[in-house]
């Protein structure tokens, strides 16, 4: 993204106005500040940082919760099942040898994908505007 869509997205944060989506899921995939796609979004591994050290956009009002877990039960379960069954049936492997490879690759497989997650359901919820991550104004016209 270059400076003029950051601008865009800095102006329309302070205004109310509809947030997009697609960029703030992107930038949260890869751990990324939602606003800005430039700061780091994590402080450690599964932590988000109180703000964004570049912007300032604060991101503690995220609760993604369980939900990053969820979903990376959901497909590493969904990607292993077939990869066990194929192998299984095509290869007739000794069971542990099958159950301890295909063990290490969804630990593995987990490991990566969730952090990766739980940025992506900070920034739907930085692009949607939920739990705190509406303007102040916003927040008050509402209630």
């Amino acid at each position: 993204m270059d400076a003029s869509t950051n601008a865009e997205l800095a102006r329309d944060a302070d205004t109310g106005a509809e947030r997009p989506v697609k960029p703030a899921v992107w930038r949260g995939w890869r751990r990324r500040c939602p606003q800005c796609g430039t700061g780091p979004m994590m402080k450690s591994y599964l932590k988000v940082r109180q703000s964004c050290p570049v912007c300032g956009e604060e991101l503690h009002h995220q609760r993604a919760d369980d939900g990053p877990a969820y979903l990376t039960i959901l497909v590493v379960g969904h990607l292993m099942v077939p990869f066990f069954h194929f192998g299984f049936t095509i290869f007739r492997p000794d069971p542990m040898v099958l159950f301890s490879v295909l063990a290490i690759v969804a630990v593995a497989l987990s490991l990566y994908l969730l952090p990766r997650f739980k940025g992506l359901m900070v920034g739907v919820q930085w692009a949607k505007r939920m739990h705190g991550f509406a303007p102040a104004q916003m927040a008050n016209s509402e209630t």
